[in-house]
């Protein structure tokens, strides 16, 4: 028998109370709180996942750092050697030497000594046109998937569009994956709470319907993994909060001298490599690169007296809090439980990058969640909007430019530790075995480790 795991972005009890084909998983088994790590994101969960060690030990600390020996800001990398310590299946591999793993998804998946990967991957044009598409191990996956499903839906997975049909997706590849080549050991990535929960919060009717939705998708995969007996752990990273206050992190140091810019075509660009202090926001998590250290006190008092920041961690306190690791800042800001931080550093619109009010998580220097929403602000966006795509298809290089720089649209958001259980992860298995009411993250490794030893036996 196989183990599949199937990690449903935002779960919580709050929204599995309205997904009853999930909640069934756990019929014939357990359901158990899943207590998440600092910071609650997911290359920093999903790493702690696999190693069963903290972000200080691991290394991902945030869906991205400021890389000091290459002096750029570098979010949702890819390659799986940035997560230092030894994965599961390869833990798994030493026992059983033929273990076969696939990983559709998950983050970190390119580089990976699994078997089967799918994982999305853009083309880049040359003249700056991003088109869909996947990378896959074998190669020859990738044609055979989009031959029946379609090219990855990328603008689905992401951005304004962002919906069910990249969860779908996902689910149809997982199904074909599984069919074909059976693997020991699966991990598929499903996102889609993540998206109407950030963009009208967890409490909302359109969280609610997020969550009927991805149910009705999971219902024709968990019917054949139950008719192939696989044991099945459905696990979240996080859960998403309400939140009502945007904290521009970055304008706090600027306003104080500490941030520099530089200006091309009147556009000002983040300047790492002269700020006395920046950020890199992350939902609620930012780490904040302070270069020299007579300027730690000052800056953290800048900080704490901005509205909307709950903690800063020096050294010894992410320490504690198990994230203290070379790519850390030498500070770490944490949000109140309401708010979350932007990644705006400049002070007029006027003077923003242009790839402010595109989809554009490369270059940006921190997470924004903007990029969930066409500009409400503009009345002609999606006249607009359409005109781009039009445009793309006749091979015009053009830029989509739709995503606003007001981000008090943003209604949920997560990163912190979470204060309420209806807001905690949870995790599901189909069997009773290794039954619990709680377990953490870095436990999930090793409880990864003996579904697999069952299934091996039984």
């Amino acid at each position: 028998m196989s183990v599949v795991v199937l990690d449903v972005v935002g779960l919580t009890p709050r929204t599995l109370a309205h997904m009853p084909r999930l909640r069934s998983v756990a019929a014939s088994g357990f359901a158990a709180g899943l207590d998440t790590v600092l910071p609650a994101v997911t290359c920093s969960v999903q790493s702690t996942f696999l190693t069963g060690r903290m972000p200080a030990e691991h290394g991902v600390v945030g869906n991205g750092w400021y890389d000091r020996d290459m002096g750029e800001v570098a979010f949702w990398r890819q390659h799986n050697a940035l997560v230092q310590g030894e994965k599961v299946w390869q833990t798994a591999r030493r026992s059983r030497p033929g273990l076969t793993v696939a990983n559709i998804c998950w983050w970190y998946a390119m580089g990976a000594d699994v078997d089967i990967t799918v994982t999305p991957r853009p083309v880049y044009h040359y003249d700056g046109r991003k088109s869909p598409d996947c990378y896959t191990v074998p190669a020859g996956l990738r044609d055979s998937l989009t031959a029946e499903f379609g090219p990855f839906p990328l603008f689905d997975y992401w951005g304004p569009k962002a919906g069910i049909a990249s969860s779908r997706w996902i689910v149809d590849a997982t199904r074909r994956v599984l069919a074909d080549h059976d693997p020991d050991l699966t991990f598929v990535y499903l996102p889609h709470l993540d998206y109407d929960l950030q963009r009208h919060g967890p409490n909302s009717p359109r969280a609610r319907a997020a969550a009927g939705e991805l149910d009705t998708v999971l219902a024709p995969l968990l019917e054949s993994l139950s008719v192939r007996g696989s044991t099945v752990v459905v696990l979240s990273e996080y859960g998403i909060t309400e939140v009502r206050r945007p904290v521009d992190i970055n304008r706090a140091l600027r306003r104080e001298g500490l941030l520099n810019v530089y200006t091309q075509q009147g556009m000002e660009y983040l300047d790492p490599w002269t700020s006395r202090a920046f950020a890199t926001p992350d939902h609620q998590v930012s780490h904040v690169y302070v270069a020299d250290p007579e300027d730690l006190p000052h800056v953290r008092e800048v900080l704490l007296r901005t509205e909307g920041v709950d903690q800063v961690l020096d050294r010894d306190e992410q320490e504690k809090a198990g994230l203290r690791h070379a790519r850390a800042g030498e500070l770490v800001a944490v949000a109140s439980s309401d708010s979350w931080f932007t990644y705006y550093y400049w002070l007029d619109d006027e003077r923003a990058p242009d790839f402010a009010r595109g989809v554009e998580i490369h270059r940006k220097p921190g997470y924004d969640p903007a990029e969930l929403f066409f500009d409400p602000a503009d009345p002609l966006v999606m006249a607009r909007a359409a005109m781009t795509v039009a445009k793309f298809k006749l091979g015009v290089r053009t830029a989509m430019s739709v995503v606003p720089t007001d981000p008090s649209c943003v209604r949920g958001s997560h990163g912190r530790l979470p204060d309420d259980p209806d807001d905690s992860p949870v995790l599901l298995c189909s069997s009773p075995a290794g039954a619990r009411e709680r377990i953490h993250a870095t436990e999930v490794r090793e409880f990864l480790l003996s579904c697999l030893e069952d299934a091996a036996t039984g």
